[in-house]
């Protein structure tokens, strides 16, 4: 399958009085999205975090209202597998704290396909929020997803703000990435927004991205949302002049659908104007510091592979291609 039509959510954070409101609310939404005809329906990242709006008090606290979510994280993730199934639609759910048998907590966004298999990723990069006031960890493993309509990465928010997250997931095959992102200011927004047109141009791929809108004063962790749904491709080829394939208007809560080739990725790589995809190594040269002095210039010459003997290793990508 390569003609897919993905459907992101502008998910407004509200406020539910119980689990069974909250699972009436989601499958409002995921009908909604199936009626649309989506193949695919992703939602943003932490949108878990309403329920913790069951209890108002512990919803105030940090600590509790992670403690709170976390009790729901079973029921949460069948009430998406049983709605992939019976609605045959792929669905990102919204990301969720899960707490590792060491003790961390990392945020967690997991795919369900409607055959039962599933996978996930965990967000790499923590914002300054996530690592000094709140306490969440940052995973340790770049994942690729193997899907029914290929293979699909997953950079949520700050990630695909970092090229190389995405970079792997791209080498290692996905032609499609998708971003659940949850920004309290519009620069947050445009800061993931760019980073998501930026990953779509240098990989040669599709980036689809999927906010949390709306004011939630009792959610002390996403208490303003701001940003708009938006699918990405390069520009080049019969793909829109500015990258933008479809764009929802900012802050409101609504689907954005947009039709997408993912054969249109093999066109590009093989023969698009520019081929950044291919020649991605190419940037991989030299590093030279010019230092002007009083009467001559000192040239100090770093080997790129010396330069790089202090650098991270190159990210290993896991593979998950069944049922967790």
């Amino acid at each position: 399958m390569t003609h897919i039509r993905v459907a992101a959510a502008q998910y407004p954070i509200e406020q539910v009085q119980s689990f069974a409101a909250w699972q009436e609310k989601l499958t409002r939404w995921v009908e909604e999205a199936a009626a649309l005809g989506a193949t695919l329906a992703i939602f943003p990242e932490y949108a878990a975090m309403e329920l913790a709006g069951i209890d108002p008090e512990r919803a105030a606290d940090l600590t509790a209202s992670l403690d709170l979510v976390m009790q729901f994280g079973e029921a949460y993730d069948h009430v998406h597998a049983e709605l992939a199934a019976r609605l045959d639609i792929m669905i990102l759910a919204g990301s969720r704290p899960v707490r590792e048998s060491d003790g961390r907590i990392v945020n967690r966004a997991r795919l369900f396909c409607p055959d039962g298999t599933t996978g996930h990723q965990d967000k790499i990069m923590m914002t300054r929020f996530e690592r000094e006031r709140w306490g969440i960890s940052g995973g340790d493993s770049i994942n690729l997803i193997h899907t029914p309509i290929g293979p699909v990465g997953i950079s949520i928010c700050y990630d695909v703000e970092f090229p190389m997250i995405a970079r792997a997931q791209a080498e290692a095959g996905a032609k499609l990435i998708l971003t659940p992102s949850a920004t309290d200011t519009m620069q947050g927004y445009w800061r993931v927004r760019i980073g998501a047109q930026a990953r779509a141009m240098e990989n040669q791929c599709f980036v689809v991205q999927s906010p949390s809108v709306g004011m939630a004063p009792w959610l002390p962790c996403m208490d303003e949302n701001f940003g708009a749904a938006g699918a990405f491709g390069p520009p080049d080829g019969a793909i829109p002049d500015d990258g933008v394939i479809a764009l929802g208007q900012a802050n409101g809560p609504a689907w954005v659908v947009a039709d997408i080739d993912l054969a249109m990725v093999d066109q590009l790589r093989a023969d698009g104007t520019v081929l950044p995809f291919r020649h991605w190594p190419e940037q991989h040269v030299p590093f030279h510091i010019i230092q002007n002095g009083a009467g001559s210039d000192v040239i100090a010459q770093m080997a790129s592979d010396a330069a790089r003997d202090d650098a991270p290793a190159a990210p290993q990508i896991e593979d998950q291609e069944i049922a967790e």
